[in-house]
């Protein structure tokens, strides 16, 4: 069976420890109430119609990644239909990413398959709102078992060799662990750039781009590198991996483009619209929020210095705060996707992933693979 392979001098705040002022009130002036409050009500439909690769015949499987409910998330509503033989919901893998998993006998026939999720955002802002002004580490962190897992390395994100020299460079003596991830950060988003050559969002090989000495890429493998960087000094943190859903409000103030966008009526194709965030974990408090990469989008988009004062407004929000026109589905690395695929381990589960008779079809190239992701957003 044929089988093909197409996955394939630091500028750090002195201030580490400040949280710095954050998008100001006056961005949202031209917003509705509920969205100067962070709520946000979105329908996505998502459809698929698959396309066997040339000389592949078989058996058609196809993973989709579904949202979780969180605090910053709620599914509502989730329909699904379609031509296939059998389809059904499950989180049984390492990560319990949530899964909408259909199947065709054999792909001679048409294979379709139509998603509708209604979603309720609310922004996550704990810096902002001021939550941590009166946190205090604890002498001796104590993890509960399921944020412990996000210390351990993964094929893509070692914790040890070149990602553990850098870690110990960039915090030097601090110990504090929310001052070590605000070092973490501040290099990331400083010397890291966006690449848009880098193919869908990335691979996050973490080692590799750090020995590279080109510290460029797309949100995963941005991310990917804050996160590995703080386990490497023993901060429990995770990639989130999603899709925008729509215009950006708050972050809009900023880059019309960088952040997401919609026509006047909320409409958008949000079909190459997947993005990687990062969250870490502090001990006594629990997850908070971060996206150095979207500062190196907004950077590029606006072709803007990283002094710049309307980036280091982005760099301070999104340390600590997502304006959610975004929603996250797993934070699923290197693990295997259930049913267990042909192709595996899954390096990440951000996109949606189809075999024919064990062939990978390319997700990474929707016109091929055929989906259309669109969303409206009620006002």
């Amino acid at each position: 069976m044929q089988r093909r392979d197409f996955l394939k001098g630091a500028a750090i705040l002195s201030a580490a420890g400040t949280v710095m002022p954050v998008l100001a009130a006056s961005t949202q002036t031209h917003a509705m109430t509920d969205k100067t409050c962070g709520r946000r009500r979105f329908t996505l439909t998502n459809t698929y119609q698959l396309v066997a690769p040339e000389g592949s015949a078989g058996v058609v499987k196809l993973w989709v990644p579904l949202p979780e409910n969180t605090a910053f998330q709620q599914v509502e509503k989730l329909n699904f239909s379609g031509t296939y033989q059998d389809a059904y919901i499950s989180a049984n893998n390492h990560y319990g990413a949530k899964t909408l998993f259909a199947t065709w006998p054999d792909a001679k026939g048409k294979m379709t398959l139509t998603l509708e999720l209604v979603i309720e955002t609310q922004d996550w802002e704990p810096v902002k709102n001021g939550e941590l002004s009166h946190y205090r580490a604890p002498a001796k962190p104590e993890y509960p078992a399921d944020v412990a897992i996000y210390l351990k390395p993964t094929k893509h994100m070692p914790v040890d060799g070149i990602v553990k020299q850098t870690a110990d460079k960039i915090v030097g003596k601090e110990t504090e662990p929310l001052k070590q991830a605000q070092l973490i950060y501040n290099w990331v988003s400083a010397n890291m750039y966006r690449d848009n050559d880098v193919i869908g969002c990335g691979s996050g090989d973490v080692a590799a781009i750090l020995e590279s000495g080109k510290l460029g890429g797309k949100c995963t493998d941005i991310n990917s590198v804050f996160v590995a960087l703080m386990r490497a000094v023993g901060v429990p943190a995770r990639e989130m991996f999603g899709i925008r859903l729509g215009q950006a409000i708050k972050m809009g103030h900023y880059s019309k483009k960088a952040f997401g966008s919609a026509d006047d009526k909320g409409f958008a194709d949000v079909t190459g619209g997947q993005h990687c965030r990062a969250m870490f974990y502090l001990a006594g408090y629990g997850w908070l929020p971060a996206d150095p990469a979207d500062v190196t989008k907004m950077r590029l988009t606006e072709k803007k210095e990283h002094s710049d004062p309307a980036v280091q407004a982005v760099n301070d929000y999104l340390f600590g705060n997502w304006e959610m026109n975004w929603v996250g589905f797993n934070y699923g690395r290197d693990f295997d996707l259930f049913p267990v695929a042909e192709q595996t381990p899954l390096n990440n589960f951000g996109y949606p992933y189809a075999e024919v008779d064990g062939d990978p079809v390319n997700y990474y190239e929707p016109k091929v693979f055929a989906y259309e992701y669109k969303s409206s957003e009620q006002r």
